[in-house]
């Protein structure tokens, strides 16, 4: 059997299981790894040439530093901040939901939903107001954001080592504006839906009480290590691993801190999500296969042949693709297997590799927004809501999430267009 086929059927496969999640997600893709390895369908060679051990450095080093930040009560603080009786009730609920996006910029959404979902419904409580569209709320603008920065999101990680971009480059890169700027501009964009759903929340605020701060260490560590990120694009040459290292140098400054103060009880074996972090390290494997036997170029050749060498309309099919596939399934590995796609196409038709690989983000972060099985944010969002008693339908979340998602992708698409064709 050819390789081409044995490596589209094992991903096909892993993927449907993934999808299905009857079995541990790390247990399904090593066991397509290993079975790829036996059919002898990618060396050992290429397949440890294939797992990008600076998006492992970023990842791992954010989890660590997201755990004491989330123990440090400042997103908490800083809710009960927005929260006050000069506000209106539709205006505090909107300021926590864009709260809950700038946090996400730098900390994985799954950690900032569980963060603040909490005092939202405790702020729903004292509001007497419902929970539903303030959760989902915030579960959305979390999603969106995590586009912006190079560490908002596992996509974004994977779009920087793809690209070769560094922190700044997310803002400002090669003397035009970054995906930041498409990101924000979807926001001003889908935050016009969330005030018209929060115009049913009528009257004033509450005093709600404070929230105290346990240690501004935290965030400061975060700070510098994003500070050290932007500086590093400006070293000569600098080496691929460097924004991992400086992640993991950061996370190892928290760990000793944390060592000598006994802040926080941190089990790093069980706290942790180690079980993504196996994730990442098998589908580098199974996507690997697919660039080695050749099958992502084919996919690349299907795609030019379907628009017929029009850049705009090969834009708009990654884009708008990448959005429905998203609502319903994880998009770490959709990511993996389209970037290495999204730059081949670019370079069949002409066009900057950039506008694709961009547009491909934004397609795969914010089409996640438009079910409550699209990202795991919304799955842990939608749980939250159960367990306290408030029911969720299908339907309940998708008449927020789709406008949401329509008008931020439709708003940063085009500007990415625009500035990036």
């Amino acid at each position: 059997m050819q390789p081409k086929i044995v490596a589209a059927v094992t991903f096909l496969i892993a993927y449907a299981m993934l999808i299905l999640g009857k079995i541990h997600p790390p247990y399904v893709v090593w066991s397509g790894s290993i079975l790829l390895l036996a059919l002898k369908v990618i060396t050992p060679a290429q397949a440890i040439s294939s797992i990008n051990l600076n998006v492992i450095g970023i990842f791992i080093g954010m989890m660590i530093l997201s755990d004491f930040f989330i123990h440090s009560q400042v997103p908490a603080y800083l809710s009960c901040m927005i929260v006050n009786p000069k506000r209106s009730v539709a205006g505090a609920v909107l300021g926590v939901c864009i709260l809950a996006g700038a946090v996400s910029a730098v900390v994985d959404n799954v950690a900032t939903v569980l963060m603040i979902a909490p005092i939202a419904l405790e702020i729903s409580r004292r509001l007497k107001i419902s929970p539903v569209p303030f959760i989902v709320g915030i579960a959305v603008s979390a999603n969106l954001q995590g586009a912006a920065t190079l560490v908002g999101d596992s996509t974004s990680i994977l779009l920087a080592s793809a690209a070769k971009m560094s922190f700044a480059d997310f803002f400002w890169m090669k003397g035009r504006p970054g995906i930041c700027f498409s990101v924000q501009l979807g926001a001003i964009a889908s935050f016009y839906v969330l005030c018209l759903v929060f115009r049913q929340y009528k009257g004033r605020c509450v005093n709600i009480g404070t929230v105290r701060v346990t240690s501004w260490v935290p965030t400061i560590l975060m700070v510098l290590m994003m500070i050290t990120m932007a500086a590093s694009s400006f070293i000569p040459d600098r080496p691929d691993w460097t924004i991992g290292a400086i992640a993991l140098a950061y996370a190892a400054i928290a760990l000793t801190w944390n060592m000598f103060t006994g802040y926080k009880p941190l089990d790093l074996a069980r706290d942790l999500d180690w079980a993504t972090v196996f994730l990442l390290g098998g589908l580098f494997i199974l996507i690997g296969s697919l660039t080695t036997t050749g099958l992502v170029g084919d996919i690349a050749s299907l795609i030019s042949g379907w628009t017929k060498g029009n850049a705009f309309v090969a834009y708009n099919v990654i884009v708008w693709m990448s959005v429905l596939v998203s609502a319903f399934v994880d998009n770490i590995p959709y990511t993996m297997a389209m970037l290495p796609v999204a730059q081949l196409v670019s370079t069949g038709i002409g066009t900057s590799p950039y506008v694709m690989m961009f547009g491909l983000l934004l397609g795969t972060t914010l089409g996640g927004n438009i079910t409550p099985i699209g990202a795991s944010a919304n799955v842990v969002a939608v749980s939250l809501l159960r367990k306290n008693g408030h029911k969720v339908t299908f339907g309940d979340f998708v008449r927020i999430g789709l406008p949401f998602t329509v008008a931020a992708v439709l708003v940063g698409s085009l500007f990415n267009w625009v500035v990036w064709r």
